[in-house]
């Protein structure tokens, strides 16, 4: 190649990078950027709604035929409605279409067992929320990849099932995050995307899943790693230099949201997570994983610096909750409050004569509440020492408090119940988890967990 052709080709190249970067001055081109361009739908100075729903669970209705087997499955589990799980998003869809949020983010456990068929049915019904209008954003959780616990039900059998691997969960939701990303951390599937000029979504991937087919189950704790908590600052700082805020989200907790049900729920070394966030001045998290409605924080003790982990109900549990967060543009402020999905008004509309979708929230309740009745039940007919009558008492104080903790009103009303017998039953304390659980949800006194300000402070 002759000298004049070289320097051509040099100013050609010099010429390039100086037009994009002209055009797009305030962006750090540091190699955290997958793209020298930043391209947000929604300018600066807009009011934001997103919606902040979680652990869905979905099953895909191919996978099974409501027979023994799948009964069996549900009457041996948590609690979660899967019978009407497909109802149930269909109702949730039906909501964001009618009331419009720019942002739909979606925390984790997006299927029930990381089933293959599950993960792609849900994927089009993301793309009717996509086609309506509201931008998608989705982050795994430990149910969701690599699950050899993937399984549909025929029958009386349990059959095993495909499920997908973190470069399957990349394809089938692409479109809803993953191909907007800005940024990717290059050891998980956390990424970095700008849905508005203003607010950025940090969306943190903590899951464990690489051992799962080793191990023959999901894992089900969570952390970051430090390559991870390196490329985090690098995304503070490219966000900070374009003046936008910054909205992290992951399905591990934070911060623990009970005092008994917190290993494996709440992240790994968690100061270490909290100490990170302060420093680079994130204010909030959103997650999942830990099925209740519940807000946790923590104030540094020295700065006096505070952050907060909302965790948002679980979609496919009672009482079937999703978060609501708007950003109010002129004074950079955050407010947090929740929404019960209308099952409701979908059945009518739909004219569906299903009388539990037709009376859900009756029906929800009441399947939630007589199932922890149960559950309590069965575990003090062995304990010496409670009549029947005592026991079917403790029973339906167990049961009221689950209720109002899952609903995140543990602290709204509850002055019958904590002068109940029912409650001083338990305060005797009968041996086993269910009495520290008790008095876990009795003591939570932090904030009221469905509602939240943050200020610009």
């Amino acid at each position: 190649m002759n000298i004049k052709n070289r320097i051509f080709i040099i100013f050609v190249i010099l010429s390039s990078f100086l037009i994009s970067c002209g055009a797009n001055k305030n962006v750090d081109t540091k190699e955290v950027l997958i793209t020298g361009k930043i391209e947000p739908k929604i300018k600066s100075g807009e009011d934001i709604t997103f919606y902040v729903a979680t652990d869905i669970h979905y099953l895909s209705k191919s996978l099974t035929d409501g027979g023994e087997a799948f009964q069996n499955f549900i009457d041996s589990g948590d609690g979660k409605q899967l019978k009407y799980i497909d109802e149930i998003t269909d109702a949730f869809i039906n909501d964001i279409k009618k009331n419009r949020p720019q942002v739909l983010i979606i925390s984790g456990d997006l299927t029930n067992n990381g089933e293959k068929k599950s993960h792609e049915d849900l994927a089009k019904k993301l793309k009717v929320v996509e086609d309506s209008g509201t931008s998608v954003y989705v982050i795994p959780g430990n149910h969701d990849i690599l699950n050899p616990w993937a399984r549909e039900f025929k029958e009386d059998k349990q059959l095993k099932t495909d499920y997908i691997s973190d470069k399957d969960f990349e394809d089938i939701y692409g479109e809803y995050g993953y191909k907007e990303a800005i940024s990717r951390d290059k050891n998980t599937l956390s990424y970095l995307s700008a849905p508005s000029e203003d607010v950025w979504l940090l969306m943190l991937d903590t899951c464990q899943y690489k051992d799962n087919e080793k191990n023959k189950k999901p894992q089900t704790d969570g952390r970051i790693t430090d390559e991870t908590y390196k490329w985090i600052e690098e995304c503070r700082k490219l966000a900070k230099d374009n003046d936008a805020e910054l909205v992290t989200v992951m399905h591990h907790n934070l911060m623990d949201h009970s005092e008994v049900v917190k290993d494996g729920f709440t992240l790994n070394d968690n100061q270490k997570a909290i100490n990170n966030f302060l420093n680079n001045e994130i204010k909030f998290t959103l997650s999942g994983h830990i099925h209740v409605q519940d807000i946790s924080s923590y104030k540094n003790p020295e700065s006096s610096k505070k952050i907060y982990d909302i965790t948002t109900g679980a979609l496919s549990v009672y009482p079937q909750k999703y978060g609501v967060l708007k950003y109010a543009s002129p004074n950079k402020e955050f407010d947090y409050s929740t929404e019960w999905v209308n099952v409701e008004d979908w059945a009518k509309e739909n004219k569906n004569t299903d009388t539990n979708l037709l009376s859900f929230k009756e029906y929800s309740k009441k399947a939630f509440g007589d199932k922890a009745a149960d559950m309590a039940y069965i575990n003090l007919a062995d304990v010496k020492g409670y009549s029947i009558e005592q026991i079917n008492l403790m029973s339906e104080t167990f049961k009221e408090l689950n209720l109002k903790y899952f609903e995140g009103t543990e602290n709204i009303d509850n002055e019958s119940i904590l002068n109940s017998e029912g409650y001083k039953l338990w305060q005797t304390n009968p041996p086993g988890f269910l009495a520290k659980y008790i008095q876990s949800i009795s003591s939570d006194k932090d904030t009221d967990d469905n509602n939240l300000h943050i200020d610009n402070k």
